[in-house]
């Protein structure tokens, strides 16, 4: 008989809120206490693309650390916005933020929703964020023009698919610009159920170990 989950023990994460709180603190560290979100944004995509790399290079020990690098971004950001004189919050307010979002959108764990299969989830998740973001109307709203070629393909292929309109992706995939090619891996990465990001991502560490294997 399976007994319910443990849950975690947050002691360490605790103690990470208290070394960041000493090093943005009067006598902590000069560099950490003069960061601000907009001088620290460059890390957090910098991190981001340093856990798909150890996702794609399937070490659980560097797995560990990437989360841990990115985690500290989160931790860092909440610190960061404790000290903002008009708006400040915590780490906490923003674990109770999410935790309420999780909660909202999944009415089927957490309330009397209905949704047997991950794509049901998928479309409810979309009604329940279409009445919390009225503002949005486009079908790509929300998905950051900054974001790279690979990984916005790749999400508004997702968002296409989520909406029934995986036909206009399989459309443009046909021409024969490179464009229109490489749009057709990603394409044929979410039929597959892939992430073309990793894919390449896996090939690319493959390629580098190969090359200086051959120095």
């Amino acid at each position: 008989m399976t007994g319910a989950p443990d849950h975690p023990d947050l002691t360490s994460l605790a103690d990470l809120i208290g070394v960041m709180d000493r090093l943005r603190s009067p006598g902590g560290c000069p560099w950490d206490a003069e960061q601000t979100h907009h001088t620290l944004a460059p890390y957090a995509v910098e991190e981001s693309y340093e856990l798909v790399d150890a996702i794609a290079g399937g070490d659980r020990g560097e797995l560990r650390e990437e989360l841990g690098d990115l985690l500290l971004q989160v931790v860092f950001h909440a610190r960061v916005a404790q000290d903002d004189p008009q708006d400040p919050f915590d780490l906490d307010d923003v674990a109770r933020g999410i935790a309420a979002k999780l909660r909202r959108r999944h009415p089927h764990v957490f309330a009397d929703g209905d949704a047997r299969t991950a794509e049901a989830v998928a479309a409810r998740w979309d009604e329940i964020k279409a009445v919390e973001k009225p503002e949005r109307h486009g079908l790509f709203d929300g998905i950051p023009q900054g974001m790279p070629g690979l990984e916005r393909a790749a999400k508004m292929t997702s968002r296409l698919a989520r909406a029934g309109q995986s036909d206009v992706a399989v459309q443009i995939a046909t021409g024969d610009t490179i464009g229109a090619r490489l749009f057709a891996l990603v394409v044929e990465s979410h039929e597959r159920g892939l992430d073309p990001s990793v894919e390449l991502a896996t090939v690319l560490r493959d390629l580098a170990r190969e090359v200086e294997s051959t120095d």
